[in-house]
């Protein structure tokens, strides 16, 4: 396919478009007052000095999401990984992990729900009760601090209350998938209120598995890439009194899903004997409380979760005697994460703030602790392997928005962090480690008439660590903190009439110590390759490119959306572990171009067509192999019947088939049949053809 000239298409559209109705102006009001809650203070979305995308209820439910690897393509330069049953390792601008085997991961994104730091663990990325879904784009460290290298994405739930919608919703699709999901809300009395929410998805997948068993029987079973997700939020919320509020919310996942995607034919059809599994069980509970004074709101945050997780594979892939000389293998990992953070924070009121009254000023402070018991049980390995991480961040920071004329205002962050961890291993390997790192933004912003501007300067930063894999060399164990610098110019506002709006960026970004995944492949005894999943560091790393959003009200009946990203993303003078020497190569998981069009149409009033095309241009899986994911459009749609407070949508996701894949390797030979002669690219597929039906009763 060619890049996406048809993005191109609707701009030349959209200008040619005439004036529209009063009607429209209405609802152009209303798209303005987009609010964002990842930042300080409330704030709309083109008052936002940063690049950023939010996803409404409506258009998140227009793509009959369940996880955030539903909707992720839909966004600008962001990209995500599977190396699991669920797309939960994202990239954006090219940053970000793409698995999590053996090593401690220290994020590249943030990964925020409400109140929760759920960085590394997206796999509670479920969508449910969704109030809206936020990508920030570039360093967000005076917000997220070290998580936020490349960006943060937040969900935020439906609020407490009599405000939010009661309601029953239920789904079926082929592959034998359904969802429920029940949300209802009130107020207690005159000053609580309650939110219950639950939701419990299943599908049996994409994946045929056909094992031959030891008398030469086949088994056919069609559930062992299955999905079976369970989640519930609880939420009460009110005044203390005159001037306090607390919030206090429980949060529940029960995520037990199968992992078996690897073919030696690259299709859905696997030979494994052993399929492998993917779960993740979590109890988390957050306290808020804010105190309003004459000087502004003091905010304390608490936060406590306990997650149990489990993840394995068939390594070989195949049933046993399938192999030569007996190879069969099993990788599975347990870990225990135990985390707590406490937060307390001071947001100026208007008469507290500084020089007369022109800058307003928030300051705050950060604390999070984790324990990671880790277990790793591995056909190969002479024993049990396990270690203990204990990473502690301790973090102080400063916002100040000085207002210099009425059109001309100045942001500058700042963040100063702390982190250090302990590790140790039954190897009797043990280490700690000890870093202040400082990052932040100046940003310049300037309004006039209805367009807004800024100009940014922002340092991200990203924790040290090492690779605890008993096989890795002494001097691959360790790598060194990465920071990036980003320089970044963007405007907001209408472009040439007021029914097309744009959110524009352009961006370059300056990595010092990157951190790229490699890994090490080493010949056993039996002739058989095993790989080494390793982190370590490259001299520089270059992220440049640009981003734009369109929203076009062609008329009361029709609105269109696009998005458009652009990304020049290398590193230069690396080392591979076979001694390779990279003087410049593009970074892996970071696709030149990303482009969304999103439609929706009012066929009468009571029917709705929507079409969503998402496009996404070939980029490299590793920066340690050559295999690279194709170009590819997948193209959504459904059409929306409403009744009284019935909604029934029949919806189709990748209508047209189409083949792409969600991960990648390359440089070896998993297959007998050729005796290991040939390095073959293997594959990850992403999901075929889904069909369904959901229907939802309001109430």
């Amino acid at each position: 396919m060619q890049k996406p000239i048809f993005c191109l298409s609707l701009i030349a559209a959209s200008l040619c478009a005439n004036a529209q109705t009063s009607e429209q102006e209405t609802q152009l009001e209303d798209v303005e007052r987009i609010v964002v809650s990842g930042d300080f203070r409330e704030t709309v979305l083109d008052q936002l000095s940063a690049s950023a995308t939010i996803l409404g209820a409506k258009r998140l439910s227009s793509r009959q999401p369940t996880h955030i690897d539903s909707v992720l393509n839909s966004v600008p330069n962001v990209n995500f990984a599977a190396g699991a049953s669920r797309g939960r390792f994202v990239q954006i601008r090219g940053i970000g992990e793409r698995s999590q085997f053996v090593e401690p991961i220290n994020p590249s994104v943030s990964f925020i729900v409400d109140e929760f730091d759920f960085s590394g663990l997206a796999a509670a990325g479920l969508i449910f009760d969704t109030q809206q879904l936020e990508v920030y784009r570039g360093p967000q460290a005076t917000l997220f601090g070290s998580g936020a290298l490349a960006g943060a994405v937040k969900l935020s739930s439906t609020p407490v209350g009599s405000e939010g919608a009661d309601y029953v919703e239920l789904r079926a699709g082929n592959k034998d998938s359904y969802r429920v999901e029940v949300a209802t809300g009130d107020d207690i009395n005159q000053d609580w209120g309650y939110r219950v929410a639950l939701m419990h998805n299943r599908s049996d997948g994409f994946v045929e598995n056909t094992v031959v068993d030891s008398d030469g029987t086949e088994q056919k079973r069609d559930d062992t890439n299955n999905l079976d997700e369970t989640a519930a939020r609880i939420s009460i919320a009110g005044n203390i009194d005159e001037r306090s509020t607390l919030a206090l919310t429980y949060r529940w996942y029960d995520i037990d899903n199968g992992y078996d995607a690897f073919s030696l034919d690259n299709n859905n059809q696997t030979l494994s004997d052993e399929p492998g599994f993917d779960t993740h069980q979590t109890h988390a509970v957050s306290a808020r409380s804010t105190t309003s004074t004459n000087g502004g709101d003091f905010i304390l945050i608490a936060t406590h979760a306990s997650h149990n997780i489990g993840y394995g594979y068939d390594e070989d892939w195949t049933y046993e005697g399938f192999h030569p000389f007996g190879y069969t293998s099993f990788d599975a990992y347990f870990r225990d994460v135990d985390t707590q953070t406490a937060e307390v924070r001071f947001v100026s009121s208007d008469s507290a703030a500084l020089f007369d009254g022109a800058t307003a000023w928030t300051l705050g402070a950060f604390y999070k602790t984790s324990e990671e018991d880790l277990l790793r049980q591995y056909t190969y390995a002479s024993g049990d392997f396990t270690s203990v991480y204990e990473p502690t961040t301790k973090a102080v920071y400063l916002q100040t928005e000085s207002t210099l004329t009425n059109s001309l205002t100045l942001v500058a962050g700042l963040r100063v962090e702390n982190y250090g961890f302990d590790y140790s291993d039954n190897n009797g390997l043990e280490s700690s480690h000890d870093t202040t790192m400082t990052g932040g933004k100046v940003a310049l912003q300037y309004t006039a008439r209805n367009h807004f501007y800024y100009a940014s300067i922002s340092r991200g930063y990203k924790g040290a660590g090492y690779n605890p894999d008993e096989r890795v060399s002494d001097d691959q164990r360790f790598f060194d903190e990465e920071y990036n610098w980003n320089y970044e110019l963007g405007v907001k506002g209408p472009l040439l009439i007021p029914e097309l709006t744009m959110r524009a960026a352009l961006f370059y970004m300056d990595r010092d110590d990157t951190q790229v995944s490699n890994f090490d492949v080493q010949i056993r005894e039996d002739g058989t390759p095993d790989f080494i999943d390793i982190i370590d560091n490259a001299d520089i790393g270059t992220n440049k490119g640009a981003e734009l959003e369109l929203s076009w009200l062609v008329d009361a009946n029709w609105t269109m959306n696009m998005s458009l990203g652009y990304l020049d993303a290398t590193f230069e003078d690396y080392t591979l572990t076979d001694g390779t020497v990279i003087e410049e190569q593009r970074q892996a998981q970071a696709p030149k171009y990303t482009a969304n069009l999103f439609s929706e149409l009012s066929i009468t009033d009571d029917v709705l067509w929507r079409i969503d095309i998402d496009f996404k241009d070939s980029y490299r899986f590793s920066d340690g192999h050559d295999v690279e994911a194709p170009s590819t459009t997948l193209v959504n749609s459904e059409i929306v019947w409403f009744s009284n407070d019935w909604q029934t949508s029949v919806w189709v996701k990748n209508a047209f088939d189409n083949e792409y894949y969600t991960r990648g390797f390359g440089g070896f030979s998993n297959d007998p049949r050729d005796e290991y002669a040939f390095a073959e690219p293997y594959y990850q597929l992403g999901n075929g053809r889904q069909f369904g039906v959901t229907v939802k009763y309001e109430f």
